[in-house]
């Protein structure tokens, strides 16, 4: 079993106050974030930016373990993952998640290819655990 953390400190009032986010690891540290950063144009990273990032990392190793058990050898899995954040009845919720991956396989088949995109989408660790519509769409070049 593995545990990994991450810490945030919210400051004041939720539209002008503030927040600091690290991880364990140390390699994100008290980065800020805000309301304008979350549900505005200011620079800067928020909650869903970095779901997305752990979507797609998470994504992009799974889907390299299928292709290689599908008899593919990838070169290079490029995965973007955006998250959408609607005000659905009640509150803010994750609605959906897509994952835009392009792929470049020795040996590779596309119907292989398009299944161990779907396996993967449905097993990565992230996935198993956000409570959203989570579509791939999977393009071998």
């Amino acid at each position: 079993m593995f545990k990994r953390s991450a810490t945030s400190v919210w400051t004041g009032p939720g539209a002008t106050g503030n927040g600091k986010v690290s991880t364990q690891s140390g390699l994100i540290k008290d980065m800020n974030y805000t309301f304008n950063q979350r549900f505005g144009d200011d620079a800067g990273t928020n909650p869903e930016e970095l779901i997305a990032a752990a979507h797609a990392a998470c994504f992009g190793m799974a889907f390299s373990f299928k292709l290689a058990n599908a008899g593919m050898e990838p070169q290079e899995l490029r995965t973007t993952a955006t998250v959408t954040l609607d005000k659905a009845p009640g509150d803010w919720t994750l609605t959906a998640i897509h994952l835009d991956v392009k792929g470049k396989v020795s040996n590779g088949d596309a119907t292989k290819f398009e299944a161990a995109a779907q396996d993967a989408k449905a097993t990565c660790p992230i996935s198993r655990v956000l409570n959203t519509n989570i579509t791939v769409t999977a393009t071998m070049e």
